[in-house]
């Protein structure tokens, strides 16, 4: 088999992670680290790409790493419109709604395919983005809310949850096409999934709120309750609440997982409760699931950080292992999911996909 190399890179708030990836070996890979004052000096994210393109530049010659004969380049695909699951070449449309932000949201995940497409050009490959934050494949009774003009979306990590499905049934020896799984990914955020025969049809969205406590999210709370919380507070403090310093933040006063887990471990009675509640609500959204696949399931697949826990792990198989086995995955795969998606296209394992810059799904026709 022809061995493919492939550039990766994932721009995050405060760091860029790269990696070079021949196959399913990391060659190298690396997290660059930049100081929040320097970023502060951009007035829009997409300013920030010729300072991160430099940094990582300097760092692949300090490291005496050479692109050299790379076959693709990735990059996270920030700032587009909702699409497909899938690997899309970063052509001119794609470039644009990715420089400017087209889906309204501003996360440095919108220089991924700016850089991308900029070490594709000076080294002479093609350059893609896999699997995009804004990935919809909702089937319809996954929209419908029970307000009119309100319908669903969600916010999921899709690169991680789809490349943890197609890994598990790579290793079952069946194709991701043909299986119905749950996948999880509990890590900083919470995702809980149900995909049928290769699409995610269903999902929370957890940049909405929905789904389990997670360490700074507060989860799915009664419209009713949050109403009254946020009666005498700003709007802003309780999108924070929701967002950013709610689950255990807002409990524990950390977002540490581990140090929550071990203080449950240890007898801490309210550590205890925040812990379990957790993992009692990511095994309550992982039922939803499996009723969403008609209990057909060949498998709940656990992937992110958290994974690491083997309590986490153990009290999710005693809840759920009646629907399926329980299978897994620790850690995260997004630099290898990135090159993953790139290499199936170059081997012609899947065709690869055209940005069309429109929703992929905008409407009801009855609400038109």
């Amino acid at each position: 088999m022809k061995k493919y190399r492939v550039f990766a890179i994932n721009p995050g708030s405060t760091s860029t992670k790269i990696a070079l990836i021949e196959n399913e070996e990391v060659l190298f890979s690396k997290n660059v680290s930049h100081e929040a004052s320097k970023l502060a000096e951009f007035q829009e994210i997409s300013d920030q790409m010729p300072y991160r393109k430099e940094t990582i530049l300097g760092l692949l010659k300090e490291s005496g790493v050479s692109l050299d004969g790379i076959d693709a380049c990735v990059g996270r695909g920030g700032g587009l419109l909702a699409m497909e699951g899938g690997t899309y070449e970063i052509d001119d449309l794609l470039l644009d709604h990715a420089v400017r932000g087209a889906n309204g949201v501003r996360h440095p995940a919108q220089l991924g395919p700016q850089l991308a497409k900029e070490f594709a050009k000076e080294y002479g490959c093609p350059a893609f983005v896999v699997n995009p934050p804004d990935v919809d494949e909702l089937q319809d009774l996954a929209r419908l809310t029970g307000i009119k003009g309100v319908n669903r979306i969600i916010h999921l990590h899709a690169l991680n949850l789809k490349e943890t499905a197609i890994r598990h049934a790579a290793s079952q020896g069946k194709k991701y096409e043909e299986q119905n799984y749950i996948v999880c990914h509990i890590g900083g955020g919470i995702s809980v999934s149900a995909h049928r025969r290769g699409k995610m049809v269903d999902g929370y969205d957890i940049v909405g709120g929905e789904g389990p406590m997670a360490p700074t999210r507060s989860g799915s709370v009664s419209v009713a309750d949050l109403l009254a919380y946020a009666k005498d507070r700003d709007l802003s403090e309780v999108k924070k609440v929701c967002t950013k310093t709610g689950g255990l933040v807002s409990h524990l006063g950390t977002s540490d997982a581990l140090e929550v887990s071990n203080r449950a471990a240890a007898g801490d009675p309210y550590a205890k409760m925040v812990w379990d509640t957790m993992i009692y609500q990511i095994c309550k959204c992982i039922g939803s699931m499996a009723a969403v696949l008609h209990g057909d399931v060949q498998g709940i697949l656990l992937g992110g950080g958290m994974v690491y826990n083997d309590n986490l792990v153990a009290q999710i198989r005693e809840a759920c292992e009646w629907i399926s086995p329980v299978y897994p995955y620790p850690g995260e795969f997004e630099m290898e999911a990135m090159a993953s998606g790139a290499i199936r296209v170059l081997t012609g394992e899947e065709k690869v996909k055209k940005y069309t810059g429109k929703l992929v799904w905008d409407g009801f026709d009855f609400e038109k």
